[in-house]
């Protein structure tokens, strides 16, 4: 072993933690500190908060940002400005042998404000406060407290053993020991130390309580310090397991790439240790989305991976690679081995799995994104290329120069290359997260009692329509005008995603010359001439909600009986049925098959009062549950919002309109399908009395006279009667 100034981290490190400690009490000065920091080394300040609104911060955490997948000369940058801001006397180290470091995006110790427990921080203030204590007194008083705090930071989530032991061998180097996963392969699997000792370990689970966690350091460092053993301390062992597992790595990759060549469908991967508690599984792709990165506009916005080769069908049909290199040369050339193709199209469908980290690449000299899978295979018959996908959250879009020439390949397992991948997690590491994490919604929440504040309708009823939208899929609110259909269906749907999300909701109107080229697809002129297909607005709302299919979309449709429906919905007809949704139906224009999905939900409107539209026919009625919105003067809302505004002229105006509703219901020719609806008095004037006036008078003349005109065409005393009414709560 080389001279112990390979290890002058430690001293650093531990100098850093004795100047931490006195900020448990003084977090929001620690938060400026760590602002400073970024602003210092000119470095972009990772995700730390939602928003980077720091409200609360950890030791650990801030241990963290200089110990992840980040270049050298990034991290001397970041301790040297530490080392200003705290005053540290120690020399800034230049070198980090055998420190291990975390997965950039799991960097925190913490969850997010609103999603973590309000003690979790202190707990972690207590670990690192006890830890320090102990490793300086171990006393039994000290064990106990350093015990309690371990087995509560080790349970907290994305944490685990990896993460927690980690953070102490940061602070306490010679007193703790890393169990990240390359130090657990070293120790447990290597052979390099007795294997009566290993067999003693106890089990280094995931969530190891602190008693036996206690009992691997100690039983290690007794060995340690035995002549039998030719490491001196924790340090040593965590530099050669480090260097082990690199060496190792390059065997195996070696070994693969001969493995690969061969295609003999018995070729395995091995799985390179990630340091990061929960990731020893995680496998690192570089992939190109299409010659020239062509495609990834495409799969960023949808959130996607597609891998081609579609002539070869759905890919799951293949056990082997045998079985597809055969079927490969059936279809392009019988003379070649299709070597690449056969492993990338093999390891797509069976080896990549949900946790996978992507890079995606252009070319051999640059890099376009990252990214992390969250789907097993699909095969989605639909699109027109590109049919092998994956679903992927897709973390970074941008332009990064690749650190020499990628493979050229469009997939490639470069899991075993680990000084590779770190240098390409550190160049997305020095930049912000493009998307935000996806339980950080950029939309304001929206719930039933939302729903209820701003919507005349009682609990009861919104319960059942509700139920109605969830059992049958398809609902049409009808109603007399002025009874907010629109206003519902477009709050209705808010308080059933949860949140104020207009992208998930598309809104259009249908008329006599609407059809199904404009619903569906069809063929639209070109200039200079010519003719190509265009896709519906139906049809690409079903196809946006079927890659986001976690959350509900809502398709509503005002004046659905202006429209011919069976002409516009056509073969649809039968596949927004709420039992048939998932089913696949050939479309007329280009013989895809085609589904409605199940997280779509139609809504449509119908005015009740409209002489001049026809009654939906009968195959269409059976298809939509109908729900009545009915005039709510009398709802608890209705009656808050008239005493708020408190004017006898409106409370005159309501009284009449009341009445002539009564007379509407009563007229055999009518009926209260033609009743007037309280919207028409919605967002009145507030603030002044005499607009609130002239906005009444407004309604009457306007609105109100000129539709019992309508309604009353043959019956002109009657009309006339009701203009005295009506103007007469208004004088």
């Amino acid at each position: 072993m080389s001279s112990a100034n390979q290890f002058d981290w430690a001293v650093f490190y531990e100098e850093l933690a004795g100047k931490l400690l006195p900020y448990k009490e003084n977090r929001q000065e620690l938060i400026s500190k760590v602002f400073n920091i970024y602003e210092i080394t000119g470095i972009n300040l990772p995700l730390l908060e939602r928003d980077n609104q720091i409200v609360d911060f950890d030791p650990f955490t801030f241990f963290g940002m200089f110990n992840k997948g980040l270049t050298t000369e990034n991290r001397i940058k970041l301790v040297s400005a530490i080392a200003d801001l705290f005053d540290i006397s120690a020399p800034v180290p230049t070198s980090f042998y055998g420190v291990p470091v975390l997965n950039n995006l799991r960097a925190n110790f913490y969850q997010f404000e609103g999603e973590r427990d309000e003690s979790d921080i202190d707990n972690l203030w207590g670990l690192f406060e006890s830890a320090l204590a102990y490793a300086d007194t171990p006393s039994s008083e000290n064990h106990i407290k350093f015990s309690g705090y371990f087995d509560l930071a080790v349970n907290m989530k994305y944490n685990g053993r990896g993460k927690i032991t980690m953070g102490l061998f940061w602070i306490a180097p010679d007193s703790y020991l890393s169990l990240d996963n390359v130090n657990i392969d070293y120790i447990y699997k290597s052979g390099e130390f007795p294997e009566e000792l290993v067999q003693n370990l106890p089990k280094a689970s995931s969530k190891i309580p602190a008693e036996k966690y206690l009992d691997i350091v100690d039983k290690l460092r007794a060995h340690i310090q035995t002549d039998e053993s030719s490491l001196n301390n924790f340090k040593e062992l965590s530099y050669v397991a480090w260097r082990h597992s690199s060496e190792l790595s390059e065997k195996k990759s070696k070994q693969q790439q001969t493995e690969a060549a061969m295609v003999d469908g018995e070729a395995k991967i091995y799985d390179t240790a990630i340091a990061d508690e929960g990731t020893e599984d995680v496998h690192y792709w570089m992939y190109s989305p299409g010659d020239g990165a062509m495609y990834w506009d495409e799969f960023y916005e949808t959130g996607i991976m597609g891998i081609g080769w579609d002539e070869l069908g759905d890919l799951r049909v293949f056990s082997s690679k045998e079985q597809i290199r055969q079927r490969l040369q059936e279809i392009y050339d019988s003379t070649s081995s299709h070597v690449n193709s056969v492993l990338a199209t093999w390891q797509f469908a069976n080896e990549m799995k949900p946790g996978d980290v992507i890079f995606a690449k252009k070319g051999r000299y640059k890099l376009v994104g990252r990214g992390v899978v969250e789907s097993g295979y699909e095969y989605d018959p639909n699109r027109r290329r590109y049919r092998n996908i994956r679903k992927v959250r897709w973390t970074h879009k941008g332009e990064w120069p690749h650190p020499g020439n990628a493979h050229v390949k469009t997939l490639t397992n470069v899991t075993d290359y680990t000084d590779y991948v770190t240098e390409i997690e550190a160049l997305f590491s020095d930049v912000s997260l493009d998307i935000v994490e996806e339980d950080s919604s950029p939309y304001p929440p929206y719930d039933a009692e939302d729903f209820l504040s701003e919507v005349f309708m009682d609990k009861n009823s919104y319960e059942t329509l509700v139920a109605l939208v969830r059992n049958k899929s398809n609902v049409i609110l009808q109603g007399a005008p002025g009874v907010g259909k629109t206003f519902v269906a477009e709050r209705l749907a808010y308080s059933m995603m949860g949140v104020q999300d207009k992208n998930r909701i598309t809104t259009i109107q249908f008329h006599q010359s609407y059809s199904y080229e404009d619903f569906i697809m069809g063929f639209r002129p070109t200039e200079p001439q010519g003719y190509k297909l265009h896709h519906g607005v139906f049809y690409t709302f079903c196809k946006r909600a079927e890659k986001d299919f976690k959350n509900d979309y809502f398709f509503i449709i005002d004046e659905i009986n202006r429209g011919n429906m069976s002409k516009i919905f056509g073969e649809l007809l039968m596949l927004i049925e709420n039992d048939k949704r998932g089913e696949k139906l050939n479309l007329m224009y280009t013989h895809e098959e085609f589904y409605v999905p199940s997280n779509v939900y139609i809504i449509g409107m119908m005015n009740t009062a409209d002489r001049s539209l026809a009654m939906l026919d009968y195959a269409l009625r059976r298809r939509f549950a109908f729900f009545d919105l009915k005039p709510a003067f009398n709802s608890d809302g209705f009656q808050e919002y008239r005493s708020e505004l408190d004017s006898e002229r409106l409370d005159k105006l309501i009284n009449s309109v009341e009445k002539l509703n009564d007379a509407i219901t009563e007229d055999d020719s009518l009926g209260e399908g033609f009743c007037i609806g309280h919207s028409y008095f919605c967002d009145l004037p507030k603030d002044s009395e005499t607009e609130l006036d002239k906005a009444l008078s407004r309604i009457v003349e306007f609105e109100l006279i000129p539709l019992l005109k309508e309604y009353w065409f043959d019956e002109p005393g009657k009309v006339r009667d009701w203009e005295t009414k009506l103007r007469d709560a208004v004088r």
